[in-house]
């Protein structure tokens, strides 16, 4: 990747949340030509398949396949996602190398506790990288914007992505993850199999998609209230 800032980070507890919850558009928006990265929290490590070594590299297939131009990992530990100052600093010293302009984090209520923290850590570092004081390598930097990936969560997005033509890339990225997708012995009890979470991922993308009137969406939370010059260049249609 060259010195350029990123248009868009992701970030997310786990590699393959991302790919999960936002691929489509990190592919869409590498496709319109903006610079867009992931930076995963954690190894992976405590996943009940693989190893952190599979997750790496399935990883780095993943950000291949949705054209991302920078993709790393912290050592956070796995299952222990915490907020700490440490943990911040560490998110804040990747706020400043990339100088994103947006970053997408994980929803703030979820199922994993990893996941829930991963969204105010995130949201807390993108305020500590702005501060002039702080003393962390790289100039301050601030997002422009933050917003929430909220597919999992049972919650009226603010607005959804098409991804209709990204659809089956996307899901190309996420089966990337070999290691916790293909059909298996481990976690068979705990995991369903791949033909059914293949129907799965189509259902929400169809089920978000409908509200807008097109085949396949992902789903995102803005907290701010959005600002429009012009009603007849609002970007959606009623049905």
């Amino acid at each position: 990747m060259s010195n350029q800032p990123l248009d868009i980070l992701a970030i997310a507890a786990h590699r393959d949340d991302v790919e999960q919850t936002c691929g489509g558009t990190l592919l869409k928006a590498a496709q319109q030509g903006r610079r867009t990265g992931i930076l995963d929290l954690t190894q992976g490590e405590m996943g009940t398949r693989g190893t952190a070594a599979d997750r790496a590299r399935e990883a780095a297939d993943a950000a291949r396949i949705l054209q991302a131009g920078w993709r790393q990992a912290l050592d956070i530990p796995d299952g222990r996602v915490e907020n700490t100052w440490e943990n911040r600093l560490k998110v804040a010293r990747i706020i400043r190398e990339t100088r994103p302009r947006v970053v997408i984090l994980p929803y703030w209520q979820a199922r994993h506790p990893d996941h829930a923290t991963a969204s105010t850590l995130g949201y807390e570092a993108c305020f500590l990288s702005g501060l002039k004081k702080l003393d962390i390598p790289g100039e301050p930097h601030r997002p422009f914007k933050i917003v929430y990936a909220s597919l999992y969560h049972d919650i009226r997005p603010t607005f959804v992505v098409d991804i209709t033509a990204q659809f089956e890339q996307r899901l190309e990225s996420l089966f990337a993850y070999k290691s916790q997708y293909e059909d298996q012995s481990a976690g068979s009890t705990d995991f369903p199999a791949y033909a059914e979470i293949r129907q799965r991922i189509e259902t929400m993308a169809r089920f978000y998609g409908l509200l807008a009137g097109i085949d396949y969406a992902e789903p995102f939370v803005q907290k701010e209230v959005g600002l429009v010059e012009d009603l007849l260049m609002i970007p959606v249609k009623s049905i």
